[in-house]
């Protein structure tokens, strides 16, 4: 029986220390969870822009750092693919032309506007054969167009066509993406392409394009975004971003050569023709009156082509607190 007891008593004392020691590991897992950095999904939405400088300098982890955060990078070639993995959660900040941003912001989908990239004035162009038989818009009529769908050229394209009596009924669209399109429109498939830089721009340099007047200056701004349960949950991250990004679009401004050396690297295109580019309209965070009325004539004119389900107060969607916060006095 004694025999018994102390068999008993050993296995208690074993049992109590598992528990004892099951219990430290899970105090300390617990401890190691709230300390582990916050994971920051970061899109690059194409291959030029200030998120690109700012990556190459490091700049973000200089700015997350103070705030026990970590960078995880992703990259899309345009908004909407874009949008999809915004909305599973998988981006945290980002930037989008004015299709997609539109097109989510109809769709309500968990982001915010906190900033915005620029006028988006000299960006998108449509394109045609340099040689071929199309002039002026007009010509369109019944000629096939290569866009991606639901994107900022795609918006221009329907403000170009508006502007000389056109809608999209009259042309035929080709939902493509800007390498997809560049190889349609080498090969002649497509008889005009509506493509913003450094697409455009390099196609007019090589002389294989010309662009159509338009007759119209047409704007296309884009926004900086954040997800709203991140924002919610780490606005001072938000504000951190902003600044990383303002400092890289005024190094930008302030440094085009170099700038556009690391742009020529990311896109593979001589960084003559990307200074050209960037030199064109320089980036601007802050959110501008005319900015803000151009985006809402986007807004106006994607409702009338029956592209949304209606058309919103801009305004209404402007979350400026952020970026009050980030460069407050």
């Amino acid at each position: 029986m004694e025999k018994y007891r102390k068999h008993l008593l050993g296995l208690f004392l074993v049992i109590s220390m598992t528990f004892l020691l099951a219990g430290c590991n899970s105090s300390a897992e617990k401890t190691d969870a709230k300390n582990a950095p916050v994971k920051v999904n970061i899109a690059l939405n194409g291959k030029m822009g200030p998120l690109v400088i700012a990556r190459e300098k490091g700049w973000f982890e200089e700015e997350f750092k103070a705030l026990n955060a970590d960078v995880k990078w992703s990259e899309f070639t345009s908004g909407p693919p874009l949008l999809e993995s915004l909305a599973s959660n998988r981006v945290d900040l980002s930037f989008l032309g004015d299709g997609a941003l539109i097109a989510g912001l109809d769709k309500k989908l968990p982001f915010e506007v906190i900033a915005q990239t620029g006028t988006g004035e000299s960006n998108v162009r449509i394109l045609v054969q340099k040689n071929g038989d199309i002039k002026n818009i007009k010509d369109l009529k019944g000629r096939t167009v290569g866009v991606p769908l639901g994107t900022t050229a795609h918006v221009y394209l329907i403000k170009a066509l508006k502007a000389n009596g056109l809608t999209t009924d009259d042309v035929k669209l080709i939902n493509l993406q800007p390498d997809d399109a560049q190889a349609a429109f080498e090969s002649k498939k497509l008889d005009a392409w509506s493509a913003w830089n450094p697409y455009y721009l390099n196609n007019v340099e090589k002389g294989n394009a010309v662009t159509l007047n338009v007759n119209k200056k047409i704007f296309a701004p884009g926004a900086i975004i954040a997800r709203k349960g991140f924002a919610k949950e780490h606005p001072e991250i938000v504000q951190a971003y902003l600044r990383a990004y303002k400092k890289a679009a005024d190094w930008q401004i302030e440094n085009p050569d170099e700038a556009s050396e690391i742009y020529s690297r990311a896109t593979k295109l001589p960084a003559d023709l990307i200074k050209k580019i960037i030199t064109a309209e320089k980036p601007n965070i802050l959110f501008t009156e005319n900015s803000i009325n151009a985006q809402q004539d986007s807004i106006d004119t994607l409702a009338d082509a029956g592209y949304i389900q209606k058309a919103f107060n801009y305004k209404e969607q402007i979350h400026k607190e952020y970026l009050e916060a980030a460069f407050k006095k």
